[in-house]
């Protein structure tokens, strides 16, 4: 999780913010940008868009992904390139609102 959340970090805004919400690490930008988490099973990422998820669709294949979650196994994160993609879109999301 020390790797997720330094990608989430390098790809979001200096001016964002860590906080525990929901029980979990959050980043927010202007809102609750994405969040990150480990499990007994599991870890998994929060973008919290299901927007953002069904834009990189293709790219989540082989990975449990549902309406504001990816769920990926502990010895098989989600790429650097693939965690920045996802922050990015999420980033410029919040930019339109």
């Amino acid at each position: 999780m020390k790797e997720v959340r330094a990608r989430i970090r390098f790809a979001s805004p200096a001016e964002a913010t860590e906080v525990i919400s929901y029980g979990i690490p959050i980043v927010k930008y202007k809102g609750m940008l994405v969040g990150y988490a480990a499990f007994t099973n599991h870890c998994s990422f929060f973008p919290m868009s299901y927007a953002v998820i069904r834009k990189f669709k293709k790219e989540l294949e082989g990975f449990l992904a549902a309406k504001g979650t990816i769920r990926f196994p502990v010895d098989r994160p989600l790429s650097a390139t693939l965690v920045k993609k996802l922050v990015k879109a999420r980033v410029a999301e919040k930019n339109q609102k």
